[in-house]
């Protein structure tokens, strides 16, 4: 880590246990080698060939506009998921992200009944400042994010502090785990950037609980 700078490297020997970060009020965990390069690479493969994936009509200041990424939402069925005043019903799972649901739920002993995957084409695809706090999250979510293809800064910041935003890259095959209060007290995005970027696929498991939340 790089504190003064409010940058995160990755560190050594970190195939063999997570990295904790050390942000208030937030539980973080990060293995940056969740996955072996191998599977890394088998996944994005079959993931950007037979995902369908489409672009995201989004609400953002009372217009709509395409969300600058592609996107799938998949999961259990009913596990609706309303996000920028838009309800996406879940496509069926792919045996890929099936099996890498069991395991998240056998390694860390919770439920997830839900997966938004986000195909970022280059360097101007990106994702705004926001938490996921809605309803259908419940109050302390459990939110696993992996990351295949290109590196990218993904970015905190606190939403009562006057703080700088603290960076984390995420490299091809890891995996940050975000529970606790983190969603109540962080906002996160991923920002554009101007060097030169391949595609990047990220998975978000969730667990969707049932909601009278209405558009």
């Amino acid at each position: 880590m790089n504190s003064r700078h409010g940058h995160y490297n990755k560190p050594m020997n970190s195939d063999e246990s997570p990295y904790c970060l050390p942000m208030h009020g937030a539980d973080l965990l990060f293995y940056p080698d969740w996955l072996t390069p191998k599977a890394a690479d088998s996944l994005m493969k079959s993931l950007r060939e037979n995902i369908p994936w489409e672009c995201h009509r989004i609400k953002i200041f009372g217009r709509e506009v395409d969300s600058p990424r592609l996107s799938c939402w998949m999961g259990d069925p009913g596990a609706s998921y309303v996000y920028s005043q838009t309800r996406f019903e879940p496509h069926p799972w792919l045996p890929e992200l099936q099996n890498l649901r069991e395991r998240l739920q056998s390694e860390f002993e919770c439920k997830f009944n839900s997966v938004l995957a986000n195909l970022y084409r280059n360097s101007q695809d990106s994702m705004g400042w926001h938490s996921d706090d809605e309803p259908e999250l419940g109050r302390q979510p459990v939110i696993a994010s992996i990351s295949l293809g290109a590196t990218r800064r993904f970015s905190f910041k606190a939403k009562t502090e006057k703080a700088k935003a603290v960076h984390l890259e995420l490299p091809h095959g890891s995996l940050l785990l975000m529970r606790g209060d983190t969603q109540k007290n962080y906002r996160h995005a991923l920002a554009k950037t101007a060097k030169p970027v391949g595609e990047r696929i990220n998975l978000t498991y969730r667990c969707i609980a049932p909601t009278k939340h209405a558009l």
